[in-house]
C-alpha cells in the first residue's frame, strides 16, 4: 500500500473537522467569558449592598443624636444639631430630609417642602421605592397635605412669592413621586 492521496473528498472533511474544533473552542472560551461576567456582575451587586449598607450605618451614627432629640420632642434642639452636622457635612442629602421631617412637625410646612426638595435633588434615592433611604410614605402624605393647604391658599394669593415657591416645590415632589426626573 502506498501513501493515500489526499483528493477532494478528503480536504473538505479535513476542512469541515477545523470548522469544528474552532467553533467548539469558540463556545468552550464563549463559557467561560460569561461566567467570569456573571461573577463580576454578582460581585458588583454584592458591592453595591455592602456600600448602601455602609452608607445606611454612618448615617444612622452621624444623625442618631438628632433623631434622639426628635423622639424626645426637642424639635428646636434637633434643628441645632442638625446645624451643626450639615456645616460639617455640606451637601448631604440626609441632612436636608430629616429637616424637612422636623420642620413638618413643627407645622412649617413651605420650609419642610424647602428641605424635602433639596435633599432630594442631592439624592433621588429617597423617591425611590427599592432604596433603603426610601422616604416615599412621608412624601405622599407631605404632598397630600400640601394639595389641601398650599393648592387652595396659592390659589387665592397668586401674587404671594412664598406661596408661588411652596406650590413650586409641591410640584417639583409630585412630578419626582409620579417617576419624572431631575
Amino acid at each position: 500500500m502506498g501513501p493515500m492521496k489526499n483528493d477532494y473528498f478528503d480536504k473538505i472533511l479535513w476542512l469541515l473537522l477545523g470548522s469544528v474544533l474552532a467553533a467548539l473552542a469558540f463556545l468552550l472560551w464563549q463559557g467561560q467569558h460569561r461566567e467570569g461576567a456573571l461573577a463580576k456582575g454578582g460581585s458588583r451587586a454584592m458591592e453595591r449592598e455592602l456600600t448602601n449598607q455602609a452608607r445606611l450605618m454612618l448615617l444612622q451614627k452621624l444623625y442618631g443624636p438628632v433623631e434622639e432629640l426628635r423622639r424626645k420632642g426637642e424639635l428646636q434642639s434637633a434643628l441645632l444639631k442638625l446645624d451643626e452636622l450639615s456645616s460639617q457635612y455640606p451637601g448631604e442629602a440626609h441632612g436636608y430630609i430629616l429637616q424637612g421631617e422636623i420642620l413638618q412637625q413643627m407645622g412649617v410646612f413651605d420650609a419642610a417642602l424647602a428641605s424635602y426638595v433639596a435633599g432630594i435633588r442631592l439624592n433621588g434615592a429617597y423617591v425611590d421605592r427599592r432604596s433603603t433611604l426610601s422616604q416615599r410614605e412621608a412624601l405622599d402624605r407631605l404632598v397630600a397635605e400640601g394639595e389641601r393647604s398650599i393648592v387652595p391658599q396659592a390659589k387665592a394669593n397668586p401674587d404671594n412669592r412664598t406661596l408661588a415657591k411652596a406650590l413650586a416645590n409641591l410640584n417639583y415632589l409630585k412630578s419626582r413621586l409620579a417617576g419624572g426626573c431631575e
